[in-house]
């Protein structure tokens, strides 16, 4: 037998917990510290079961009998309203977004800062705002792909091949979970514009490189861009293993730059023999920055290291601006090495 508004706004509590009886399986459960919940009592595949409609008066007399409606009605059509809520609740936490983010805070810590940055900047930019408040397990390819359009209108063709490798590692990680059964961007990468292959500008014969050598030697600007210039032909590194190279790491007396994992693109340590040109390149440096941290500071601090642009400003400025970049010295090496002194470098 229903009750009156007024019988549950004046229940008062006592000293053990009682329930006012609404019929139909909702009563109101009063508690001794006042505090008074909405239940639900029902018979499901032959077991009693419960669930909590919330707290009176948030959620009114009218509210909890519409819920109880609803309820009846899902278990006539063979449904678990305490799985169907525990399903909601989890849904809601468990948002493309919430994924997302706990995969980054479980893998990153491995990562180099830069890879860390690019990652995080690509999940706020291209795939949170399209598909971020979404529970990851309503996710359907085509919602996806929508995002991935997106970038691909900005002609960032590159980045949606990578945003869609992100979005697969996420949900991988879901999977992994048991939040998912599936991954919806298994498929995408084959439907997505292709990539072109990035090449950097680089001079290959042997006397223009003498050039270039040269011009670097006279290079005008500061002390540390030069010294990392004259440097980088000969040890074969990308620019930023180099630009991020720190003192610790350098063995003068084994005349070796011990690379940890951490900073390599494939998280392998890496030994780099230095050269006698190498080794007196480094001693002259050290007497200008050997009290620091790395061998090649920033100018606008020394807790950090020189920025990419020291390189690409110095080339431009000696007139290699499209003919030449600093990470097209691997690909100087690789081509005078194979083809002129005939011995294959192994540079990837």
């Amino acid at each position: 037998m229903e009750l009156k508004e007024v019988k549950f706004r004046n229940a008062k509590p006592k000293e053990k917990p009682y329930r006012l009886n609404d019929g139909g399986g909702l009563s109101l459960l009063i508690n001794p510290n006042g505090s008074k919940w909405w239940r639900f009592r029902y018979t499901f595949n032959g077991k009693e079961k419960g669930i909590s409609f919330g707290v009176y008066p948030d959620i009114t007399l009218e509210s909890a009998r519409k819920k109880r409606a609803a309820a009846r009605q899902s278990v006539a059509e063979g449904i678990d309203p305490a799985a169907a809520k525990k399903e909601r609740q989890a849904e809601k936490k468990n948002t493309f977004k919430n994924v997302a983010l706990e995969w980054f805070g479980k893998v990153s810590p491995s990562w180099v800062p830069y890879h860390r940055a690019v990652i995080l900047r690509t999940l706020d930019r291209d795939i949170i705002p399209s598909i971020g408040d979404k529970a990851i397990a309503k996710i359907q390819p085509g919602d996806v792909l929508a995002a991935l359009r997106v970038i691909e209108a900005r002609a960032a063709f590159n980045t949606a091949h990578r945003t869609c490798q992100i979005c697969g590692q996420v949900f991988r990680y879901a999977i992994a979970s048991g939040m998912v059964t599936v991954d919806p961007s298994a498929a995408l990468i084959s439907v997505l514009k292709k990539t072109e292959a990035k090449h950097y500008p680089a001079i290959t014969e042997p006397k223009d490189v003498a050039i270039l050598l040269r011009a670097i030697d006279t290079y005008p600007g500061t002390f540390v861009v030069k010294q990392a210039l004259k440097l980088l032909p000969l040890v074969f590194t990308r620019p930023g293993e180099l630009r991020n190279s720190e003192w610790s790491e350098i063995d003068f007396d084994a005349a070796v730059w011990a690379i940890p994992a951490e900073k390599m693109k494939m998280r392998m340590p890496h030994i780099v023999p230095l050269s006698r040109q190498a080794i007196e390149i480094l001693k002259s440096i050290y007497e200008v920055t050997g009290d620091g941290r790395y061998v090649f500071p920033s100018a606008r601090s020394a807790d950090k290291p020189m920025s990419g642009n020291g390189f690409a400003w110095a080339i431009d400025s000696m007139g290699y601006k499209d003919t030449h970049t600093a990470h097209g010295f691997r690909a100087t090496a690789r081509t005078i090495l194979d083809e002129v002194l005939q011995f294959p470098p192994p540079l990837d």
